[in-house]
């Protein structure tokens, strides 16, 4: 029987005593319907790695230490001080080094013995996100003919940026080695296929046959869901529990939330402003809302990661110590990371869900403050145009986060807003996320990696290259 080899940065161990993260709850289904075997990186670092398998069911894990380098170059290094800031649209923050290119690929090459080791002809092989762009050609380069797809989990930017990443000529046309390569929106795919077009030539009218022998790459939008039903229901028991009650009852007025890890593609200093300017521009509001904002630390190691931080605390000062009474605080600035379960109890208490990343490959957050939501009396979601998410989620107040007065504007309206256009609105939010649901999201990808052709229109589906680079760009949701 044909099994899944998953490939990821990280590798979601069973049993491991820790909340699901985005990658484990999107594959679950996965998990659950093939046999497949889940490979990448341990996250322990040693000067001996050493490499372990776990199987549980039909289903294996395998997972290699990374050395003292390795970690260094591979991932603190190129993966999360070139691709990631390069991706997410800021140049300004690419620290480029030889050596950390040598090492990516290095990691990528032994990530590629690891399989070689295992794979059978008839294997399929689902690698994930940024952290492993070569993966592909590295295989091939070993003999293997196996379908190989890739999926991206964080923003294509347009060639024009992509062209500024050193070594882009060599890095970007190694997707062409996978079978399938999939997007989060039909944006993020042409940007892709405008940059095959601009950097490698190929006209609309290509055949879609990439390198040599019969191989075919094509490209596609696969938005990723949530478990929306599931998380409903999470949120109706969660709302009820001590620690969303205890929240309501230490605060005057309504709750607006932000969940965001500390990145600065999330826009948590843009955001804190833009909350101070809905304070300065409507007074009325004054003791009657109360921002919470949860963000769990990350990449700490990494400076400008601790310039965000000590950026967002003094702008959460400034807010209170300008409008704080011995009875409101404006501001709620959290550090520590809560379950899934608690969030959407917290998601479904808020009035307001306050959503506004510089840059997104798709947010799931705002996916899952809608699904919170009580349908009789559901809070309004305000997003960033520049998520993923916008692209299915019209009806959300759509911002601009670079503009701080709109968005202030964006939450009077909120809190504003009459319960028969917050049901409406929220009607028409739920309904699409249940077309997408996480459920069915490996199944649409694996289908395609095998060949199969969605049905006309499907948004979920593969789109060919030829219609991409003909058809004109879609342009962005216009904010409400």
């Amino acid at each position: 029987m044909a099994r899944v080899f998953i490939i990821s940065n990280r590798v979601a161990l069973p049993n491991a005593g820790v909340q699901p993260g985005g990658l484990e709850v999107a594959l679950k289904a996965t998990l659950r319907k093939h046999s497949c075997v889940w490979l990448g990186w341990s996250g322990e670092v040693g000067e001996t790695p050493q490499t372990r398998r776990i199987d549980r069911g039909d289903n294996s894990y395998v997972v290699s230490d990374l050395c003292t380098a390795d970690f260094e170059e591979y991932y603190n290094g190129f993966a999360n001080r070139v691709l990631w800031p390069v991706l997410h649209y800021r140049l300004d923050l690419a620290e480029f080094s030889r050596r950390d290119l040598s090492g990516y690929l290095r990691v990528n090459a032994r990530f590629a013995d690891e399989l070689a080791r295992l794979l059978q002809p008839d294997d399929l092989v689902w690698v994930h996100d940024y952290h492993l762009f070569p993966l592909a050609r590295a295989l091939r380069g070993r003999g293997f003919a196996n379908p190989i797809g890739f999926f991206l989990h964080i923003p294509m930017p347009p060639p024009e940026i992509l062209a500024a990443l050193p070594n882009h000529e060599n890095l970007i046309p190694a997707l062409s080695d996978y079978d399938l390569v999939g997007f989060q929106t039909d944006g993020d795919a042409a940007n892709f296929a405008r940059y095959l077009a601009k950097e490698l030539g190929m006209p609309s009218h290509m055949s879609l046959r990439l390198g040599s022998g019969e191989r075919a790459m094509r490209i596609g939008a696969f938005p990723v869901g949530i478990e929306t039903r599931r998380f409903t229901r999470m949120a109706e028991r969660a709302v009820r529990t001590s620690l969303v009650d205890e929240v309501l009852r230490s605060i005057p007025g309504a709750l607006m939330i932000g969940v965001d890890r500390m990145d600065y593609s999330k826009g948590i200093p843009q955001r804190l402003e833009a909350y101070e300017r809905f304070l300065a521009a409507y007074p009325q509001w004054h003791g009657k809302i109360t921002f919470l904002q949860i963000t769990p630390k990350s990449r700490s190691q990494i400076p400008e990661y601790s310039d965000i931080q000590q950026a967002v605390n003094a702008t959460a000062g400034r807010i209170n110590g300008t409008y704080a009474t011995a009875s409101w605080t404006p501001v709620r600035y959290v550090n520590r990371p809560y379950s899934r379960t608690a969030l959407s109890g917290l998601y479904r208490a808020s009035r307001v869900g306050l959503v506004t990343p510089m840059r997104d490959g798709m947010n799931l957050v705002a996916k899952e403050y809608v699904a919170a939501q009580d349908p009789d009396d559901p809070g309004v979601l305000v997003l960033s145009r520049f998520a993923g998410a916008a692209a299915e989620m019209p009806e959300a107040l759509l911002v601009n986060p670079y503009d701080p007065e709109a968005v202030g504007a964006a939450i009077a309206r909120a809190m504003e807003m009459p319960l028969e256009e917050r049901r409406r609105r929220h009607a028409a939010l739920y309904a699409a996320l249940l077309r997408n649901d996480i459920g069915k999201w490996g199944d649409r990808f694996l289908t395609a990696l095998k060949g199969d052709r969605p049905k006309p229109g499907s948004h979920a589906g593969a789109a060919l290259l030829n219609d991409l680079l003909a058809a004109p760009r879609t342009a962005a949701p216009k904010p409400h």
